[in-house]
């Protein structure tokens, strides 16, 4: 990592950060602190002071090539020195076209219609969208609920709030702003355990009783990010795409956390060997290096929205298929495709493994588990954020915990010692936290 940011560093005023810059998921009046970071290298985030902490969450789950790639850097230095943006209407461009083009090609054979949002967030709004706008093109306008599980995280925008956790999720406090959907039970049946087909009998119940107002089934397949870190049985899955064809609703995957290698196969739903009718896609689809998202849906669905009253389908971002974007998501999708990630992800898992069984007898740790890049400790505690950052920070780590989890999500590109350093500082750690009661735990998104 170079040493030349000598003015950046000196340049970052902490303290009016606090004051000032509002970040995700803390209060103003009393902030988490912040940590300056100056660059990024690899796994590594160099701090203002010099300092460098392994990464263990990829920027929130995105950057799953690491940081300074030179193959998405030169992507984007050249697409912003030719086109940085142009609108979408009435306008395409090469970009948008070899993205949507490597889309189809990778995803399941029946999603062929693309749709490149903002965020994760407006993929599932979009799709949500999308749903309602289908059937009223099939002359059933009173299909307008969507169904899903309790446990779910799959945004903060508004449509997306109301498919999140009703009772213990972040946004149960807008109240009758969001709209009432229905829920059933979170599957419970563990990835690596014994599939119990009984757990579906209560939204199996819900279809029956209610398909003729329910336009869609919205989960995310496998693993349930925000909502607990919870690995659910591919056979789950197998059965809700049964379910949804049954009773002639949409199946919905929101692949934003999990898409891109993240569970151990490209994407989460290939566990299950389905195909959705609606695919959220978001966070590594640019590598994490620039915001870009994209709902990509069936024919059926795409001549459902155009047979609509409106004719066309009611979205449209000012940055839509932005051209620097999409830039960056081709060059991260042709990394992909250079098929590392698989041994990577593989060899990541098997450390994890390896290293994290021994906190599963620690007094304080309720569960540990493990798929693919991602490894959990569930403690039976919430967890203070601020002690833990720092306590992190201090390991030489940059892993934030949330509710009573302590997890991470590393690169792909990890290097065996640097995730040495992630998992013994999850252990250090998780030995030093008290059984509760801790009531002045501060409970935070991932």
């Amino acid at each position: 990592m170079s040493d030349n940011n000598q003015f950046t560093i000196n340049s970052i005023d902490l303290q009016f950060d606090k004051e000032h810059l509002w970040h995700p998921y803390t209060s103003m009046a009393n902030a988490l602190p912040s940590f300056g970071v100056v660059a990024a290298e690899g796994v590594e985030l160099q701090l203002q002071d010099g300092s460098k902490l392994v990464d263990g969450t990829s920027s929130w789950w995105a950057c799953v090539h690491g940081y300074s790639h030179p193959k998405i850097v030169t992507a984007m230095q050249q697409q912003a020195s030719q086109l940085s943006h142009v609108m979408f209407g009435g306008i395409t461009h090469r970009p948008a076209v070899e993205l949507a083009r490597l889309l189809v090609e990778i995803t399941s054979p029946k999603l062929t219609k693309v749709f490149l949002a903002d965020s994760g967030s407006i993929s599932v709004e979009v799709a949500i969208k999308m749903a309602l706008q289908y059937w009223q093109g099939r002359a059933k306008p009173y299909k307008q609920k969507i169904l899903t599980v309790k446990n779910g995280y799959h945004g903060d925008t508004f449509a997306a709030m109301s498919v999140c956790d009703p009772e213990g999720g972040m946004h149960t406090m807008f109240g009758e702003l969001v709209t009432k959907q229905l829920f059933a039970p979170a599957p419970q049946s563990r990835f690596d355990g014994n599939f119990n087909p009984e757990e579906l009998n209560e939204i199996a119940n819900l279809l029956e009783e209610q398909h003729q107002q329910i336009a869609a089934l919205l989960v995310e397949p496998i693993m349930q990010g925000a909502g607990g870190m919870r690995f659910y049985h591919p056979k789950y899955l197998t059965s809700l795409r049964q379910l949804c064809d049954k009773y002639d609703v949409l199946l919905i995957l929101d692949e934003i956390a999990t898409g891109f290698g993240r569970t151990g196969k490209l994407f989460a739903y290939e566990h299950s060997q389905i195909e959705a009718d609606i695919l959220c896609l978001g966070k590594a689809l640019t590598g994490g290096y620039i915001s870009l998202a994209t709902t990509i849906c069936t024919d059926e669905v795409a001549q459902g929205v155009s047979d609509s009253p409106a004719g066309v389908f009611m979205h449209g971002p000012t940055f839509m298929g932005n051209p620097l974007a999409c830039s960056a998501a081709i060059a991260s999708i042709e990394l992909i495709k250079e098929n590392r990630w698989q041994q990577q992800v593989s060899a990541i898992e098997c450390q994890l493994k390896q290293e994290l069984a021994e906190a599963a007898e620690f007094d304080n740790v309720k569960d540990v588990r493990v798929l693919g890049a991602v490894g959990v400790l569930e403690m039976n505690t919430t967890l203070n954020t601020a002690e833990l950052q720092q306590k992190f920070v201090d390991l030489g780590v940059w892993i934030r915990p949330f509710s009573n989890l302590i997890y991470i999500m590393p690169p792909y590109c990890i290097s065996s010692s640097q995730l040495s350093k992630l998992t013994n500082a999850m252990k250090t750690v998780a030995k030093q936290i008290s059984l509760p009661n801790d009531t002045s735990a501060f409970i935070s998104h991932g």
